[in-house]
This record gives structure tokens, sequence and C-alpha cells, in this order.
């Protein structure tokens, strides 16, 4: 069974190690799981792979989506992947796993074997791939691609990798790559324990190393709340490590309050299980929604991608800084269940530290270093009540349609919340065919990126996938620039760019945000802004000019009023920047964000606005 630490606390003797593929976040397979694996087992080799009395890990590994290596007595017998091209889950045995199911077995009664020669097998073994001449047998019903075990004469597992060519290629060939192996050989011992295992019985084999982790988190909680002279809060999302920071923090403290930002993108199970949480521990829920923000937006946007996820902004962080400004004036200590397994941005992050966005929020992370498992193991114990889409084959409870999110979550919507499924995939396929994409680049999921990793690029390009975008709006703001020193001028740097549209110079007037980066002076057909010296003229053709000596400067303030445009064309009033200014010259009105008399034109809130930060 799964134990944490070098000692089992059950029967005092040490531990072995299992390698697993890092970062190592490993967590419990619930029902689902089990029976996803064996569902997928089954259709590939024809039997299921996992007995109904283990219990079964789960580690996710890095791969183009989802891709978990299955755990159990101690050996890593394959991993499941979903394949983003098939859009379908795979099982990828391991030796130990195939041995498991096609030793002892009666071939004919099996799927995806292949046969070889004697004489083939110490080639195979020694890293060959599987030529056709040495196949003596096999399944007639593999398919190229499909993942085969390869097995001797005896049935003793040989190699595991994908077919080349069909099972009745296979035997007719007398040349040709029938098998292209992934691993060769499986001379290791395979026997799983004949002992049923419990969750019951891991929680009581980890009670030392989990006593450790939790009292050194209560010791976290303690020193921080004695150094942190703030009210203290907790921001919960209705997730498993928010619920262990409750438990947690519930045993340190009578009195906090929980925080919770409703996106207007949570599952109906959250929001259930936010209620329940508040109601079980006796708790302030101080909570704010976002409402239709997201989909008020989107028009502006596009979708959310994992390189410019906007919607954080305005349906996360701006709702939630509103909320702490509401109701703590002086500001919060608020923990949060972060932990440094779920990225690398956050295993660099340290456990306490001022939020950028949000003004006033001094944030805590208690449980830093622990694992899924950590978390679970914690979670069954004190059966503290836990959000039922875990059970459902979701692995991050948060946003539905988060672009981080695994494809094969996405999809999973459409089998659980089939409403939200299709009032998502409605908007990606109205977009994609305003910028001339295919339904295959939604289907594929291909709207997670802006520019697409290497092996996506690859995978669309293998489904006839194309990834640009065709620009046919007038409202797109595409702004292009040239510059270089004027020859009639001695020193005197210009640069002038152009939107490619024209502008309405009396819209900039309502809002004033222009304001941002100088002192605007209206006249006919144009704008000038000043700023220390240095003027940047807007005309109504949609071009922008600057001149001056100092080429820094002036690229500077083209780039400020260019974004000052962008930034007043497109303000979705999210109040975000609102909170950023020092001089508090911002307010926001029933038509948008606008500027006052006071502003002092540093800048700071043009690049502290989302429109700015996410503009496509």
């Amino acid at each position: 069974m799964p134990v944490l630490g070098e000692i089992c606390d059950t029967c005092k003797k040490n531990t072995l190690k299992v390698t697993i593929t890092p970062p190592g976040d490993i967590r419990p397979a619930f029902s689902y799981d089990i029976s996803l694996i064996n569902k997928i087992s089954t259709k590939q080799f024809g039997v299921p792979l996992i007995p109904d009395d283990r219990v079964v890990i789960l580690n996710k590994a890095p791969y183009d989506d989802r891709m978990e290596e299955i755990i159990i007595d101690g050996k890593v017998i394959g991993n499941i992947r979903f394949e983003i091209e098939r859009l379908d889950w795979v099982l990828l045995l391991r030796p130990s796993g195939a041995k498991i199911l096609f030793e002892g077995r009666n071939l004919k009664s099996l799927k995806n074997w292949v046969m070889v020669d004697d004489t083939a097998v110490p080639f195979i073994v020694n890293g060959a791939s599987v030529l056709a001449p040495g196949i003596i047998d096999c399944d007639n019903e593999i398919i190229e691609g499909n993942e085969v075990i390869v097995v001797s004469r005896e049935n003793n597992v040989v190699a595991g990798g994908r077919s080349k060519m069909k099972g009745s290629e296979m035997i007719s060939s007398e040349y040709g790559v029938g098998v292209k192996t992934r691993w060769n050989g499986a001379n290791n011992d395979t026997s799983l324990l004949k002992k049923e295992t419990k969750w019951s019985d891991v929680i009581k084999a980890n009670e030392a190393i989990m006593e450790k982790y939790t009292q050194e988190a209560y010791n976290f909680i303690n020193n921080t709340i004695k150094n942190i002279d703030k009210p203290i809060c907790i921001s919960y999302s209705g997730g498993k490590d928010s619920l262990v920071l409750m438990q947690l923090l519930n045993e340190c403290l009578e009195d906090f309050d929980i925080l919770f930002a409703d996106t207007g993108l949570e599952f109906p199970e959250t929001l259930d299980n936010v209620e329940k949480v508040a109601k079980c521990y006796d708790k302030n829920l101080i909570s704010t929604s976002a409402g239709n923000s997201f989909w008020e937006s989107f028009p502006a946007f596009g979708p959310p991608t994992v390189e410019s996820r906007w919607c954080c902004k305005i349906c996360k962080l701006g709702p939630i800084s509103s909320l702490i400004e509401n109701n703590f004036e002086d500001g919060c200590l608020t923990f949060i269940g972060q932990r440094k397994y779920e990225s690398s941005a956050r295993a660099k992050s340290s456990r306490v530290w001022k939020n950028p966005w949000v003004v006033n929020q001094i944030a805590a992370a208690p449980i830093q270093n622990w694992t899924a498992l950590h978390v679970w193991l914690y979670i069954l114990k004190t059966k503290a009540p836990y959000n039922p889409l875990y059970e459902q084959g979701y692995d991050r409870i948060g946003c539905w349609l988060c672009p981080s999110s695994s494809l094969s979550e996405l999809m999973r919507l459409k089998d659980t919340h089939p409403h939200l499924e299709e009032q998502f995939m409605n908007q990606l396929v109205s977009f994609a065919e305003s910028r001339g994409l295919s339904k295959k680049w939604v289907r594929h999921g291909m709207w997670r990126w802006e520019k697409p990793p290497q092996n996506i690029r690859k995978s669309a390009n293998n489904l006839g996938i194309s990834l640009v975008q065709k620009n046919s709006s007038t409202q797109d703001l595409n702004f292009k620039i040239t510059s270089g020193y004027r020859p009639c001028k001695d020193d005197v740097f210009s640069a002038e760019g152009s939107f490619g549209i024209p502008l309405n110079i009396e819209d900039f007037k309502d809002n004033n945000l222009l304001s941002a980066c100088g002192v605007p002076l209206y006249i006919d057909g144009a704008v000038i802004v000043k700023n220390k010296g240095i003027n940047v003229q807007i005309f109504a053709s949609g071009t922008i000019t600057v001149q001056d000596r100092d080429e820094k400067k002036a690229l500077s303030l083209i780039k400020d009023a260019k974004n000052s445009v962008i930034r007043s064309l497109k303000c979705q009033s999210c109040g975000i920047c609102v909170r950023h200014c020092p001089n508090k010259a911002l307010n926001i009105a029933h038509n948008g964000i606008h500027i006052k008399n006071n502003c002092e034109h540093c800048s700071k809130c043009i690049y502290k606005c989302p429109v700015i930060k996410f503009n496509k």
C-alpha cells in the first residue's frame, strides 16, 4: 500500500521507493477512474486491468493532454492518456501491466497481441523493433496505430509498442516493421498481493508522516497570524486544497471568514459545496459574483487561452478585489490552498506574499509542500465534505471552461453537464467562423493556445486543421508602426503607426482615458497628448505620430497612446485599474471607467488593464 514516509506505521517496517515521473503529485484513484481504466483495457486488450479489491494510485505525468501513471501494489503497471488526434483515451501498458494481462491467459480471448519466433526474441529484448518476418501469429483485428503487446511462443511478454501495419499484413508480409516498440524486455516480478487493501489501511499506515505535515501546517498558521496583524480569512474555491486548509484553519482558530468569488463559470456542485462547507464549519461566508462578465467580455477578447487568461482578471481578481476592499478597510491576511506541485510557478512561490493584483491582501500557503495524496489522506481521515466532482472524473475544480484544463475534462462536460458544454461550444464555433477557423479547431481544443506547442501544431497539421486566423472585422485594432531618425532634422527620432481603421476622436472625450499617458488637447479631427515636453498626436484616420530626440521616451509614449486608445474603446468596466491608481483618479460610472482631473499621467493604470494585457 502507498506510504509517504520511510517507515510503515502499521507493520513498522522500512518502505520501498517507487520511481514515478516528476513532480510526483500522486492521488487516489476513485471508482470512476478505475472503471475508466478497466473500460479502456477491455476495449484494447479484451480484459480489465485492475482487480476490485485494490488501492490504486494515479500520478499525473507531463503530456500534450492528460496522462496518469497507474500504480498498484507498489508497481507502475501502465499509463492512460488522452490523445488529441483520436479524441479518445489510450492505455499504455508497462511491462508489469502487460504480464498481468497476458501471461497465463489464452491469447485467443485477448486483443492486440503479436507472437514472434524464438529467434527474434533476443533482438527485440535488446531494443529492436518487431519485423514482419519474425511474426508467427497475431490478433487478425489489429489495425495500424494500435497499442500491441509482443509475446513469445511460450506466451512470455517480450515488448510493447504500436503496430505499423494491419494484423492480416503482419503474417503475410516478408519485410517491413510490424511493431515499433516503446519498451523491450519484461523480466521484473509482477505478482500482485493476494491481500485486499482499503483506504482505511492506507490512512493508518501514514499516521506518523501525516501528523508531521499537519503539525508543520499548524505552526505555520500560528506563526503567520502572530507576525501579521490583520483580519483573517480563507480563500475557498470548492476544491480539495482549500478544503484541507479550511479543516486545518478551523483546528487552529475559532474566528475567521470565508471568501468565495463566484466567477460565473463555477460548476453547480461547487456552488453547493461552498454553502455546505460554510454551514458545516459554522463560518461567515463573504461572497461575490462576476455574473455574466465572462460572456459579456467574450466578444471583445475571444476565448481565453493558456497564454492569455483574461478571464481570471475580469471574473475573479476584479470581484475579489472589490470584496476585500469593501469588507476589509485595512486589508486582510488570506490563507490560500496553494501547493508547489500544481505548477512550476507555484513551486517557486514564497509561502507568504503580497498579491500584486489585489490591493491590501497578504496571502499565505500552509500546505505548500503537500502532495495531492497528503491532501486526500487528510480529507478521508477527517471526513471533510469534499466536492463530488472529484468522483466524476475531474482532477481540478475551478472554472469549468478553463483553457488550462485538459481536453479530456472539457469533453467530459458533455456527459456530466451537457447544457454548459453546449453553451460554450456555440460561442467557440461562432468565434471560429468569424476568424475563418474550422469546427475541428474547436473540437480538438486548439482554441486553448495563442501559439500552440510544437506537438500540438504537429497534431493540427496531421488533422488538417489550420491555425491561421483571418481577421475581417473593422473592430479589431491591429497597430502597425514604423520608426527611425528623420534625416531632415538632426537627432530627431520619429515614429508613425496606424490602426488601419478610422477613429472617432469624440469617443475619447467621454471617459478621458487618454489622460493616463498625458494631458489631452482636442482639435478638429485629432487630439494632441502632452507628456513632459513630448507630444503624441492621434488622428481621426487612425494614425498616431510622435517626435523627440530621445528614442526611448518617444517609443514609450506612442506605446502608451496606442494602448490608451485600445483601452478606451474596449473597456469592460471590470474595475481592476481603479484599485491600482495611487492618486484615486479613476472611478466606475454606468458607462465605463473615467479618469478625473487629479490624474498625474503616470500610465500605471494602463498596464493593469486586462484589455491591454490580453488584447487579441
